[in-house]
């Protein structure tokens, strides 16, 4: 599947079979580079992610899911960033490892896999031995995925809808709850058992974040409890209340708020009656632009 990335894509559940060496695939980005917006520590994932030293995120541009109410929308449609090629990438997760980081985050990294592959290879021939994190979506191929397994150590992945109408209002991707699942199944397969270290930072295993949207805390209690049912205590689940209203919603006047302290409470609750025990929740202020990082070409 990989060999073929560039000329006919299908990385990605799209399958849009763009040639993307000279026009962009539903992702947005195109040509032989590899387009990266930022890469630094960053403080703001999980615990158990970011830990004291920082997590060394490289942000790529593109997004083949790209949802409407994207707080990355400047990376997610496409338009900021600089292009890399596989050497530079090496070099950069290289230099994240030199100042501390504890481990390698790849954001939005699906359209670029094929040479993400080939430029943790040849880090890891030059000295690189911080687990490799995956952050995306959720909406994977399962082939996709496959490639992945001996280059992946942790899956940091969404899981953003039980429901079709929703996946389709908010993301153009009606198929997303079935795609989501099987891919969740194969995260877990590579993975296995949660793996961490004496400090408490994970090494392997798959972290299944969800974002309580407004008005949608019925759908986020279904997505609990699939994923519970279908994964138990072997993922770590993490749910999240920073959803932060975008200026670029005026289509969708039922996102133009945050969510309120009863909904993500109802939340959690749920998730506590049903018996989850391992989870992350985000407890005052979280739905802030504090989240959001500069995508200014820092670490490019």
């Amino acid at each position: 599947m990989c060999a073929e990335a560039i000329e006919k894509c299908t990385l990605c559940p799209r399958l849009c079979g763009a040639d993307r060496s000279v026009s962009p695939g539903v992702c947005g980005v195109s040509g032989e580079g590899i387009m990266v917006a930022r890469a630094s520590l960053h403080m703001w994932e999980e615990p158990c992610i970011s830990g004291e030293r920082g997590s060394g995120t490289i942000f790529f541009s593109g997004c083949s899911l790209r949802c409407v109410y994207c707080q990355n929308e400047p990376i997610s449609r496409g338009r900021a960033g600089k292009s890399v090629d596989e050497e530079r990438l090496c070099e950069i997760m290289l230099s994240l490892q030199e100042k501390g980081a504890h481990n390698i985050n790849m954001v939005t990294p699906t359209h670029y896999t094929d040479r993400i592959i080939r430029s943790v290879k040849m880090a890891r021939d030059r000295g690189l031995c911080v687990p490799i994190v995956w952050n995306t979506s959720g909406y994977e191929r399962v082939g996709t995925l496959r490639s992945l397994r001996g280059i992946v150590d942790i899956y940091l992945t969404d899981f953003k809808y039980m429901s079709p109408d929703l996946a389709e209002r908010y993301s153009k991707a009606r198929d997303y709850p079935a795609v989501a699942s099987e891919a969740l199944r194969e995260m877990v397969s590579q993975q296995g058992e949660i793996v961490t270290d004496e400090e408490g930072m994970l090494q392997r295993g798959v972290i299944v974040r969800h974002l309580v949207l407004p008005g949608c805390t019925q759908d986020s209690m279904d997505v609990i409890d699939h994923v519970y049912s279908s994964c138990g205590d072997s993922v770590i689940l993490s749910i999240m209340s920073q959803y932060t209203p975008m200026e670029t919603l005026g289509d969708y006047p039922e996102l133009k708020r945050k969510i309120t302290e009863q909904e993500y409470e109802a939340v959690v609750d749920h998730a506590v009656s049903i018996g989850v025990e391992n989870a992350f929740i985000q407890e005052g202020e979280a739905a802030s632009e504090s989240f959001i990082p500069p995508f200014d070409g820092e670490g490019v």
